[in-house]
């Protein structure tokens, strides 16, 4: 697929550049992103520059993530980071981190939700997946305020660095936002 950029009242989202390698890797410092997310540990310079030169782009032209910097306005700071990859036919799962001096604005659920409707309107989606590790109450927290319904609990479904933990599982579906989907759903009775 080719890139697009993004936006939401305050924010732009675009895909990751050379020239955000040094923010993503100031960013990932930050223990709580270590330990709630697939980010290595420790988090190297080489891994940001690994992630925003290879990873990124490469998975933008394979169609098998879509990764987004997401900044204040155009030419903000980088305040977070949101990807998306496909998990099967119509089924997208959604991930991301704050970086700490941004949290608690509001900017991640704004963020998702506009990727969520840019998935469903434009991509096609028919699903949106989030998984998180049970405990982490704040990437719950941001899941529900962008409308996902947390649908249960995973046993060992996620693999953090080796170790497999339990996991929180939600979905968010077109009519979630008041969107129409592209393939009819008839929801058990």
């Amino acid at each position: 697929m080719e890139p697009r950029t993004l936006s939401t009242p305050r924010l732009s989202l675009r895909p990751f550049a050379p020239s955000d390698a040094q923010e993503v890797y100031a960013a990932c410092q930050d223990p709580e992103i270590q330990r709630w997310t697939l980010v290595p540990s420790p988090y190297e310079r080489e891994d940001a520059e690994s992630w925003v030169n290879g990873f990124a782009p490469a998975a933008w032209r394979e169609d098998r993530a879509y990764t987004f910097a997401v900044r204040l306005g155009e030419d903000g700071p980088l305040v977070a980071s949101v990807g998306v990859h496909v998990r099967g036919p119509g089924t997208y799962e959604i991930g991301y981190w704050t970086a700490k001096e941004h949290r608690g604005r509001g900017y991640m659920a704004e963020a998702v939700e506009g990727v969520a409707r840019w998935l469903f309107t434009e991509v096609g989606a028919g699903r949106l997946e989030w998984r998180a590790a049970v405990g982490n109450t704040p990437s719950r927290a941001v899941a529900e305020k962008a409308g996902f319904r947390v649908e249960g609990t995973l046993r060992a479904a996620l693999d953090v660095r080796g170790t497999l933990r339990d996991c929180w599982i939600g979905g968010l579906l077109p009519s979630d936002l008041a969107l129409p989907s592209r393939q009819p759903y008839l929801p058990t009775p």
